[in-house]
């Protein structure tokens, strides 16, 4: 898939490339890092080898880097790919990624696992599980569950940005349709996408259908998540 062709039920509007799920590669190079590197910090052995599942710029690969991990960034955009620095990086979908290695630290962050397609969920994880060493363990960001109340609603974004969830609409299944505005004082972007907001009964099982269970929720909202090789 090139970086022109758009998944079904994705887009993004706004100056720069935008990727096949709607990302702005320009808005995303200027997205501040928060607390992810020191989360993951915590979480994992020092100097781990770490499989990093979409990338995207390397807004927290730089960060890994820096604190001295070894990382594999993967990402499905070429656009994105140029501008990580410093790490080995792999073109592909996640969900049909398979470099025939085990790391240990596989990390499936932006809310990915939150794909609308059950399919495509399960390969997201499927790959995360055929990844990490047995003794390894995967790191996922998921949606807090009271995300989807209050819409629309609005934050900060760094310096000078402002991020609004502007609608999330249902269109059946269980999926909602969810569409982002951000705007700086010289540039606005929008993303569209489809999320499927997931219990932590269902997020659980979703991770026990990849062979994964949940070892410890590392933040206190419990967005973090350290899963392990399930026994057996």
């Amino acid at each position: 898939m090139s970086d022109d062709e758009r998944r079904s039920g994705y887009d993004g509007t706004g100056p720069g490339a935008i990727t096949p799920d709607g990302c702005a590669v320009e808005l995303y190079a200027r997205l501040p890092v928060n607390d992810e590197p020191e989360v993951i910090q915590q979480a994992v052995p020092p100097g781990a080898r770490i499989l990093e599942l979409g990338c995207g710029v390397g807004r927290v690969t730089h960060p890994l880097l820096d604190r001295g991990f070894t990382v594999t960034a993967v990402d499905e955009s070429a656009e994105m790919l140029a501008r990580v620095r410093g790490a080995r990086t792999v073109r592909s979908p996640i969900e049909r990624l398979d470099l025939g290695e085990r790391f240990d630290v596989v990390m499936l962050a932006s809310f990915l696992v939150h794909a609308g397609d059950v399919a495509v969920r399960r390969g997201l994880l499927d790959t995360c599980r055929r990844h990490v060493a047995a003794d390894g363990c995967v790191l996922l960001q998921r949606e807090g569950e009271d995300w989807w109340r209050n819409i629309p609603r609005e934050r900060p974004l760094g310096a000078d940005g402002l991020v609004r969830i502007a609608s999330a609409t249902p269109v059946g299944d269980g999926v909602n349709s969810v569409l982002v505005e951000y705007e700086f004082p010289d540039a606005r972007w929008t993303q569209t996408f489809l999320a499927r907001p997931l219990t932590t009964a269902a997020f659980e099982q979703a991770l026990a259908e990849s062979g994964l269970a949940v070892d410890r929720y590392l933040t206190e909202d419990r967005t973090w998540v350290r899963a392990r090789p399930a026994a057996g």
